[in-house]
């Protein structure tokens, strides 16, 4: 299957090659990398000092862009040995594509499992980005990240699909155009029951890998001090013991959610990293309790997209040891609907 993906690529005479919408506007040596993966650097260079490789008719530098619509001459490329990517097997391309909950010409959007590292780092072999060749179903091109979420986070993450869209998704999420729900399951019930948290931030010193990075209270004037602000209303609670909370970061800092809850003084259940003084009820101290429950974005080919993502096992069965009934949340983004964007 993804052999065959591959191999449709590989020509052996000269062909020209129309520059497609979904390609966007691309340098070119890292256009041709695209469409012939198992070319060097080095192979796509001589192409293009040789004169090999043209543009609408003239000869391209390496750093030249090329843009849709414009024709590509590509002289004979060499065949590369159909594979499947290393680390890829059937089991892990029926594993990715189990969490698949809306795909479309442009977008993926996963329901991320407990556990999963989003990409590699040290001591982390198996991670999403190393199965996205699992998910190229139809098209010859590699699904790209365009967000991430914590290794024990769940819940709704965004591939693009092709260069364009990775484009403008990667804008959307810088530019703050999307809308983000987590719902997540604190120690205590928190007061005031609807607020905005709001501080400073920073990364504590020491190792920066991604299983050991904190975050800490910072001043403003600090180096390396960001702002972090998390509008919070609380849905359900359980005595005065946990809450279910729906959150909305306004801003998108590493372990903002995290960060946030503990320091408010109602860390999120199973944290290992953020705590609070409050104890938590024994079940809920195994496995982190954030879902990533709603997405809104603007859709690349134009509207929006909205997507919900169903909460984990772990997250259910602590719903129903705390009485919480999801249901009662029908629409995810209906409880900020008068707090608004700042």
């Amino acid at each position: 299957m993804l052999a065959g993906a591959y191999a449709g690529a590989f020509m052996r005479s000269v062909e020209t090659v129309l520059v497609a919408e979904d390609d966007g506007v691309a340098r070119i040596d890292r256009w041709l990398r695209r469409r012939f993966p198992h070319l060097t650097q080095g192979q796509v260079e001589k192409m293009l000092r040789t004169g090999q490789v043209r543009v609408d008719g003239a000869r391209v530098k390496a750093s030249d862009r090329v843009s849709p619509g414009q024709s590509v001459r590509i002289p004979p490329v060499p065949d590369a040995a159909p594979k499947l990517p290393a680390g890829i097997s059937g089991k892990d391309i029926d594993f990715v594509r189990s969490l698949v909950i809306h795909r479309d010409d442009d977008v993926i959007v996963i329901n991320k499992p407990h556990g999963l590292a989003v990409q590699g780092g040290t001591n982390t072999t198996r991670h999403l980005d190393g199965l996205l060749d699992g998910l190229r179903f139809d098209s010859d091109k590699r699904p790209k990240l365009v967000h991430r979420l914590d290794r024990d986070t769940t819940g709704c993450l965004v591939l693009a699909r092709h260069p364009r869209a990775a484009a403008f998704l990667g804008e959307a999420f810088r530019d703050r155009d999307t809308d983000k729900i987590y719902w997540a399951v604190v120690v205590g019930s928190p007061r005031p029951k609807v607020g905005e948290l709001r501080s400073w931030m920073r990364k504590a010193p020491g190792p920066r890998d991604a299983d050991r990075e904190m975050m800490v209270s910072a001043e403003q004037r600090e180096e390396g001090a960001v702002h972090a602000v998390t509008q919070y209303v609380v849905l359900s609670s359980a005595a005065d013991s946990a809450a279910w909370v729906a959150l909305r970061p306004v801003t998108g800092r590493t372990h903002q959610l995290r960060f946030h809850m503990a320091e408010f003084g109602y860390a999120i259940a199973g944290d290992p990293k953020y705590k609070c003084d409050r104890e938590a009820p024994n079940d809920l101290s195994h496995k982190l309790l954030l879902h990533a429950r709603a997405l809104r974005l603007p859709h690349p080919s134009g509207g929006e997209l909205k997507v919900e993502a169903a909460i984990p096992p772990h997250m259910r069965r602590a719903f129903d040891m705390l009485g919480f009934d999801e249901r009662e949340a029908r629409d995810p983004f209906e409880p900020f609907a008068q707090t608004g964007r700042k």
